[in-house]
């Protein structure tokens, strides 16, 4: 159950070579991406029309793509334009093609109607590609389903103990209330937790004596991407005074690549004034330490699911984000399939009642 009419990450920016094909599978199909010559990104069905082959077993030649099977050759709008042995080409000798954008260093293809990609949906992601932040790009391959990582993500209380020596640092976390609002497509989830010792893994950005007040401050939007301020300032310093705060940063996107595997893009950013670039590596290897903390969880606890599916989930106050953007998902997918269900012939005898 995926939200098609939306924009999904398929790849950083410098995944994509200047000269090769690349590919990459959401909600269970295949794309391939490459760069024309002008450096524009184009995204085709990853499957020839002809034999069904995958194209990126091909080769790029120019601004087009040979399938390396029977030779068929496609341009970037999908259009076959060359057949081996044939004088002309069908009309309907055609692949796919996906609206693709690039924003701010993540690759964004439209996995519904076509004609209803609409780049206002693009998430503010500004701190991927800003002069004023700093961070190191991250990827990471999930054998689980997308919903499991969207939970985890909408759910801070398990930083107490999940991360409980990298993010977290004190049980004071998961007993802070978050405050829940409504933004457009999604949620914004706001948890401030005071007068605790500062995480580990802030040893990566500044040493800190004493305690901070901490804060998260995030917009959780569809399809599944966090957009998070947070961070943490002594509470010796006057109010208001960020002179020794720690302050980040964060963009995450969590794409279905099929039912049960999902591709999570990540980053955290600290202020570039703050110091040089290792400090940026430090922190993104703090994160990697945590985050695989998260993918052992969240496998262990999809495993206890595919053991048993039947069982159901007891919901507790901590889950309120969770229930909400479920319950959006669940409403936006149901929206588009009763949009995209044909009327109803109306029967000959209403046509005579208008007439």
């Amino acid at each position: 159950m995926f939200v098609r009419n939306c924009w999904y990450v398929i790849a950083w920016d410098h995944e994509v070579p200047a000269d090769a094909l690349f590919t990459r599978t959401v909600l269970g199909e295949a794309i391939l991406l490459y760069r024309t010559a002008d450096g524009t990104i184009t995204a085709l069905r990853d499957r020839c029309c002809h034999r069904l082959a995958p194209l990126s077993k091909g080769r790029k030649e120019g601004d087009c793509v040979r399938c390396g099977y029977h030779g068929l050759l496609f341009d970037a709008t999908g259009r076959c334009i060359e057949i081996p042995g044939a004088e002309t080409v069908p009309a309907k000798a055609r692949v796919q093609r996906y609206p693709v954008t690039v924003k701010n260093k993540w690759v964004f293809v439209w996995m519904g109607d076509p004609a209803r990609a609409d780049l206002a949906l693009l998430p503010d992601n500004f701190s991927c590609d800003s002069p004023e932040w700093d961070y190191v790009p991250g990827y990471m391959h999930y054998e689980t389903p997308q919903p499991l990582i969207c939970d985890n993500l909408l759910d801070f209380s398990h930083l107490s103990y999940v991360h409980e020596k990298t993010l977290g640092g004190s049980t004071a976390i998961a007993q802070a209330r978050a405050e829940i609002e409504a933004v457009p497509r999604g949620i914004r989830v706001t948890r401030k937790v005071h007068d605790v010792p500062p995480p580990p893994y802030y040893r990566a950005v500044r040493e800190l004596a004493g305690n901070l007040d901490r804060w998260f401050i995030y917009d959780f939007v569809l399809p599944g991407t966090l957009l998070m301020h947070s961070g943490g300032r002594p509470i010796a310093d006057a109010e208001g005074d960020m002179r020794r705060a720690v302050r980040l940063h964060s963009c995450q996107t969590v794409t279905p690549e099929t039912e049960t595997a999902t591709h999570y893009f990540f980053q955290q950013s600290r202020r570039v004034e703050e110091g040089d670039h290792a400090i940026a590596e430090a922190l993104y290897q703090s994160l990697l330490v945590a985050f695989e903390e998260d993918r052992a969880m969240i496998t262990a606890q999809s495993r206890a699911i595919e053991a048993d599916p039947a069982a159901p989930m007891m919901l507790l106050a901590m889950d309120a984000a969770v229930v909400r953007f479920r319950k959006l998902v669940a409403e936006t997918v149901a929206a588009e399939r009763v949009a995209a269900t044909p009327s109803p012939i109306q029967p000959a005898r209403d046509a005579r009642s208008i007439a």
